[in-house]
């Protein structure tokens, strides 16, 4: 398997991977200066950069780059490896270079009115891809979203099954209607998304909020709902909402890993919002 083309292949399907490359060779190693190994979130690889405690080591870093989505660079001496994976006595030094990569973002935008119009034209300019979803025909269509990768005039629960969601995806719920939005929700805390964020005021939220529980939703399961979603800037025309949204996007996307709670707060991290809940 070609290690470019699975790079590829990964990165449209949205799927975060770590690419290990030598970049400097002193003496004799099982491998060669240039060599690849591409590390899958699944903990996969593709490729090899000579096999033994060297890529073992390796691919522990490419997981951490992965997760930090910051590079790492590795020097090994093989002086004391005798027996480096195939009985050879190498003897030589090694550099590796691992670097994440990490798919462009996609924001799923569920409803297809003036708000989601506006997110789809900035989220764009932001680098993020969007996906329109809306069960009304005269609403979701390429006319009214140009910016859009995709646009679905489906039932909701009928697209759910055919997206890709995963830690790079973004949904964003702005549907007509107080039931619609659960019935997004509902879904979208089930999936892997990095970020979800609710239209309408903070009662209206936790009034969702509280009917889900009575379903049987767990509160934990709500941590990554953003709700009023956006940074609280005053906005107020859909232009300015979708800029405050797509800004608290930016906000989680660029947080340090595990950190984001502490750039853009979610619903829960209010306390107003803690004591309308108990």
């Amino acid at each position: 398997m070609d290690i470019f083309e699975e790079l590829v292949r990964l990165r449209r399907r949205g799927e975060k991977c770590a690419l290990a490359t030598i970049v400097q060779v002193n003496g004799s190693i099982p491998s060669f200066e240039s060599a690849k190994m591409l590390v899958r979130e699944d903990g996969s690889i593709v490729g090899t950069i000579g096999g033994g405690c060297v890529e073992a080591e390796v691919w522990n870093a490419a997981r951490e780059v992965m997760d930090s989505e910051k590079p790492r660079s590795l020097n090994f001496n093989l002086g004391q490896d005798a027996a480096y994976d195939n009985g050879l006595i190498c003897g030589g030094q090694l550099s590796v270079f691992v670097e994440p990569v990490v798919p462009a973002p996609r924001a799923f935008v569920f409803g297809g009115g003036h708000i989601s119009k506006s997110i789809s034209k900035v989220a764009a300019v932001a680098g993020f891809g969007s996906v329109i979803v809306d069960n009304r025909e005269q609403f979701a269509n390429r006319e009214r979203f140009p910016d859009a990768e995709e646009v679905f005039a489906e039932e909701y629960e009928a697209v759910f099954p055919r997206l890709e969601i995963n830690s790079s995806s973004y949904l964003v719920i702005v549907t007509r209607g107080h039931r619609d939005d659960m019935r997004v929700l509902r879904w979208a805390i089930t999936t892997p998304a990095r970020y979800i964020a609710m239209i309408g005021s903070k009662r209206k939220t936790i009034a969702v909020v509280k009917e889900l529980e009575k379903e049987g939703v767990p509160r934990e399961a709500f941590d990554r709902l953003f709700a009023p979603m956006g940074l609280e800037i005053g906005a107020i025309t859909p232009e300015e909402i979708a800029i405050s949204v797509v800004a608290e996007m930016i906000a989680v996307r660029r947080a340090p890993a595990g950190e984001w709670k502490s750039v853009a707060k979610s619903l829960f991290a209010h306390e107003s919002t803690r004591a309308l809940l108990k």
